[in-house]
């Protein structure tokens, strides 16, 4: 018997405990570093030095005697908000708030350890097993093997727990879990992308990983001798390695990713507007490449335990329209982007043949909010607030607040840190098209720039090229004049997106406690948990809505 989680009228306390501290300090997590110079984002929101901003990270919170200031006891009692003013007065009461409303301090989460040994209490009825052994770290980078392994390992138990063989992956992508799940653990595994190169790059990973793997190999040879059939021993499993390893691409900054990479909310809809709105020709088209996959399957030229899918899945997808051999199955979604983990716990409650479900998130910032107040388009659905409890209340964090909730508290305190200057510089360049340009605004992006860009001169240059505006109009000196000019308050943007950085788990914690909350309104009966899967170090968004129907 798995051990009851959170009830739901504790999981509604701890959830209105994050509003009550979010409603007072969501206006940092709002404001735009891009505009942190333009709109005086430090003075509008901030009534201390940066200097006490910098010491309270750097000392977690503890305060120091001498840096005490003269304050009421009302501010003192409001998460380090002044409530005449609501600027922040008290930065170390703030990042303890901050640390007091995370999930790990809330107890609201399971471990990976004690979901598994609650899982393994209960023999499964299919017996143990399982599929070819092999390294997954010879054919992913470290961050994806710790992934893959760790969510897989879970998979595999409940599936066991709930005596199928069948699993659904959404959001499959290149199909590194799915393959996993198959060729380690035995499993039928379902993968649904909406994107038709991700789902045929599936597939030929899955062959080539299958071929040329070198446990899968060895498996061959054995099955070969024992056969007293010739063997093959010439491949070379090298040559192949770097055609099977996702591609090594350096750790973007989160903070820069966030601000100048993010995909914006109209362009995210307009991409689910134009999937949804296929011409019957490409939907038969879609159909007729699904149809021949699975043929292949059964004739094992893709393997039998492995179908890679194309389709657009939303909660009221039919999966027997996907899927004809359909069976009770284990739905999972790892790193599903914005809206696609909504809609798999959507899906979960309304499908009888899915009888558990294991979901890692992310993308916070593409999510849509349904009581946003910016225009947006008419849909059915949105992606946050799920629950009932917080939809009661018209709850929505807002655009920069989510982005707030896709950065990585423990990798910046572990001095994997912030790459301050691209902030700097752009911030900067705000200032100049403000002053220059008519406060200049442009669908295109410039976050990119920095990289290539060999000073603050160059950058700017760059920048100014990329967005189409004239080059002429400032020379170099003027151009490094606004660089030095605002230099002197570079620990004022240092800080402020510290700020941000404190309050990105407890954004992301509402977020994941409203995704709980959803799945113990449906059914008081049913298991459901937040599991922390992945080491945070290595995979930030490392938790997981795991939940079981009665």
């Amino acid at each position: 018997m798995i051990p009851p989680s959170i009830s739901l009228s504790d999981l509604h306390q701890r959830i209105n405990e994050v509003t009550r501290f979010l409603s007072a300090t969501l206006s940092i997590a709002n404001a735009h570093t891009v505009e942190f110079y333009t709109h005086d984002v430090w003075s509008r929101f901030v009534a201390v030095k940066p200097e006490e901003v910098l010491t309270a990270f750097d000392t977690g919170g503890h305060k120091r005697e001498p840096e005490i200031q003269k304050q009421t006891e009302q501010s003192r009692n409001t998460f380090g908000f002044c409530q005449d003013t609501n600027r922040l007065v008290d930065a170390p009461e703030l990042l303890r708030a901050a640390k007091a409303h995370s999930l790990p301090a809330l107890r609201v989460c399971m471990s990976r350890d004690q979901l598994l040994e609650a899982l393994r209490q209960k023999p499964s009825e299919l017996g143990a097993e399982t599929g070819v052994e092999y390294e997954p770290d010879e054919f992913m980078n470290t961050k994806k093997s710790h992934e893959v392994q760790s969510m897989a390992e879970v998979v595999d138990c409940l599936a066991k727990h709930c005596g199928v063989k069948q699993v659904i992956d959404v959001g499959s992508g290149k199909g590194y879990l799915s393959s996993f799940l198959s060729l380690q653990h035995g499993l039928r595994v379902f993968g649904i992308d909406s994107s038709s190169t991700n789902t045929h790059g599936a597939q030929e990973r899955n062959r080539k990983l299958k071929k040329f793997s070198k446990a899968y190999q060895k498996c061959r040879n054995a099955s070969k001798e024992i056969e007293k059939k010739p063997v093959v021993t010439d491949i070379k499993v090298a040559e192949y390695k770097d055609a099977l390893q996702e591609p090594h691409t350096p750790d973007l900054n989160p903070i820069e990713d966030f601000f100048f990479n993010a995909m914006s909310l109209e362009a995210t809809q307009s991409e689910r507007a134009s999937t949804r709105s296929l011409t019957d020709e490409e939907r038969e088209r879609r159909k007729q490449e699904n149809l021949e996959r699975k043929a292949q399957s059964r004739n094992g030229v893709t393997g039998a335990v492995f179908s890679p899918l194309t389709s657009y899945v939303t909660a009221e997808t039919e999966l027997k329209e996907l899927i004809d051999e359909l069976e009770d199955a284990v739905l999972v979604g790892l790193h599903t982007c914005g809206d696609l983990a909504s809609s798999t716990l959507r899906m979960f409650t309304a499908k009888t043949e899915l009888l558990a479900v294991c979901s890692v998130g992310c993308c916070y910032n593409k999510l849509t909010e349904e009581f946003e107040p910016i225009a947006k388009v008419s849909q059915d659905s949105f992606g946050f607030p799920l629950s009932q409890h917080l939809r009661s209340h018209s709850w929505f964090c807002g655009r920069n607040a989510r982005m707030s909730a896709c950065l990585a508290l423990e990798r910046v305190t572990e001095g994997h840190g912030i790459q301050m200057e691209s902030l700097f510089y752009r911030a900067v360049l705000h200032v100049i098209l403000r002053d220059h340009y008519g406060a200049y605004k442009s669908d295109k992006r410039v976050g990119n720039v920095y990289a290539k860009a060999k000073s603050f001169v160059d950058y700017v240059r760059r920048a100014l090229r990329k967005l189409d505006l004239d080059n002429a109009q400032l020379s170099d000196n003027e151009i490094k004049q606004y660089h030095d000019t605002h230099l002197p308050r570079w620990p004022e943007i240092h800080a402020f997106n510290l700020l941000k950085v404190t309050l990105a788990p407890c954004i992301e914690g509402l977020i994941l406690l409203d995704r709980l909350c959803y799945l113990k309104e449906q059914d008081a009966g049913s298991f459901s948990a937040l599991v922390q899967l992945f080491d945070p170090l290595l995979s930030p968004r490392c938790y997981a809505i795991v939940a079981l129907k009665a």
